[in-house]
């Protein structure tokens, strides 16, 4: 096989420049898998060349002139980045390819700007690309392995590239592990939904644990299991039989059910320094909390004790909500969370509007089917910037009201005192702090407000909130042009726009092909 000249590039940050919370966080928000596939192209025999996009690095310069092909990988959010990265890396000659979220949600849409679009992948499926590495235009390929990888690269095999990383993190630096891989549980509007959950390597996750003991006087390890601890007892004796209790500190994403007081005694005697359970919703949603049956008040008061037992043993507890859900009605899903926030003061709460992916989770097909979704622009879809779903319970108007009235209430001066007072430790109150002052709080209602104005003001706006027009309204378009910056040129034409009922056309199509095969909601990329 040919040499070729590999560039990777991760696209943590959507944007150039970015907020002072995004300059101090995005390096230690690296990917896993593009750091993997880097090391499965060294191994091929390629020069790689990878880098991660903070916000702050020259994309036209960032990478060789002369690479043969270039990995990007993207969430929704920065796939308008990477289109026009894209179009750049071709114009220069390159083979370009697309993985990570964007490219499982959204491959009809990517195929219009990549040779390659990634479903599933591993690394026999990275060697059939390197071995073909040939342009595939105008509608590039979607290829995909059968599932997850069985195996991936360690912090030792991917060492460089994480260690290239983290020297762009001014203060705190978070070394990306992964242990398992899919989830047990079926929250309908999750990627991982439909991936079966499957445990990695404890012989890897002890080598590298007792490697980076040797990198940093304490590390700080970030899980990336999409929920960490589904075999506790088992997880938790590797890392004590790799390293002595408290010499690493680690940051984990689990579920209220997994996080039991005995759990939690060993999770504060191992120093595990931030957790991120999912509430998601008072009225439905409760099998990562344990709250199946209870709903409402009751199940305010029973999770705002339990969170406040978390607090008891780690110091940095984040509390992730969706907001929207066709299960709230009224003021009452709003208002228990107010109460939540007062009767768990020390937790701070992430809000996500409710946001339909693609072909990401089940449900959406059926949002499709129901013609709910709007085509805001993937720049927006993060979870804060757009809900591209018609609320079911709501008007538009009364929505933006009571979010706005929830993220003041969340980010008011009280609510922050109440927060730092229940928070253990100068660094947990002060990046607690920082979040609620920043775009996460701050800068999200000011966002909020400017978007609830423009619905009375901008008829344009609000007819495409309504659904009267799929005309992508000029406000949007001027935000993606000032925030691309020097990268807006190379956006394809017809970039800002994509066809948000793809996935249902697509399995319409299929079922038109094949009448008597009944499929699945949800079918894996090929």
């Amino acid at each position: 096989m040919k040499k070729l000249r590999i560039g990777v590039i991760d696209l943590v940050a959507p944007r150039p420049g970015g907020s002072l919370w995004s300059r101090l966080m995005n390096a230690s928000f690296a990917s896993v898998m593009p750091q993997a596939i880097s090391v499965w192209c060294e191994e091929q025999g390629h020069a790689v060349t990878y880098v991660c996009y903070t916000g702050s690095e020259d994309l036209a310069t960032c990478l060789p002139a002369d690479i043969d092909l270039a990995f990007i990988g993207a969430f929704t959010e920065a796939s308008h980045l990477a289109y026009a990265l894209s179009a750049y890396l071709r114009s220069r000659g390159a083979v370009t390819a697309l993985g990570g979220p964007h490219a499982r949600c959204f491959p009809q849409d990517a195929q219009r700007y990549f040779d390659y679009v990634f479903g599933f992948t591993d690394k026999a499926l990275v060697k059939g690309v390197l071995e073909d590495c040939s342009q595939h235009r105008p509608l590039g390929i979607r290829v995909s392995a059968a599932g997850q990888p069985p195996i991936l690269p360690g912090v030792q095999e991917r060492w460089k590239f994480i260690d290239n990383t983290l020297r762009k993190a001014p203060i705190i630096k978070i070394v990306p592990v992964i242990g398992s891989l899919g989830c047990p549980y079926h929250c309908s509007f999750c990627i991982d939904s439909t991936v079966p959950y499957q445990q990695l390597s404890f012989d890897l996750l002890k080598s590298d644990l007792a490697f980076l003991r040797g990198k940093f006087r304490r590390p700080l390890v970030g899980w990336h299991d999409p929920n960490f601890g589904v075999q506790f007892n088992e997880t938790m004796d590797a890392i004590e039989e790799a390293v002595p209790p408290g010499s690493v500190d680690f940051v984990a994403e689990s579920s209220l059910s997994l996080l039991t007081e005995p759990h939690l005694k060993r999770l504060k005697r191992n120093s595990f320094k931030m957790l991120l359970p999912g509430i998601e919703s008072w009225f439905a949603l409760g099998e990562k909390s344990r709250t199946m049956r209870i709903t409402g008040m009751q199940k305010v008061r029973e999770v705002s004790e339990h969170v406040n037992t978390l607090i008891r043993y780690v110091p940095l507890v984040q509390t992730n909500f969706v907001l929207g859900l066709d299960s709230d009605e009224g003021e009452e899903p709003f208002e228990l969370t107010k109460r939540f926030v007062d009767m768990a003061p020390g937790a701070f709460p992430g809000y996500s509007l409710l946001t339909a992916f693609g072909q990401a989770a089940p449900l959406n097909l059926e949002y499709q089917r129901d013609g709910r979704v709007i085509p805001f622009p993937f720049h927006f879809l993060n979870n804060n910037g757009a809900m591209n779903l018609k609320p079911k319970n709501y008007t538009w108007t009364a929505f933006y009201d009571k979010v706005i009235s929830l993220t003041e209430y969340t980010c008011s001066p009280r609510a922050i005192a109440r927060r730092a007072v229940a928070t253990r430790g100068i660094t947990p109150r002060w990046l607690n702090t920082l979040r609620a002052v920043s775009s996460e709080g701050y800068g999200r209602i000011r966002y909020y407000r400017e978007i609830r104005k423009r619905l009375d003001t901008d008829m344009h706006l609000r007819d495409f909130f309504e659904q009267r027009t799929t005309v992508v309204p000029r406000f949007y378009i001027d935000r993606i042009q000032r925030e691309l910056g020097p990268m807006w040129q190379w956006l394809p034409a017809g970039g800002t726009e994509h066809d948000s009922y793809a996935y249902l056309k697509e399995e319409m199509e299929k079922q038109r092909q094949e009448p008597g095969v009944i499929r699945p909601l949800h079918v894996a990329v090929v």
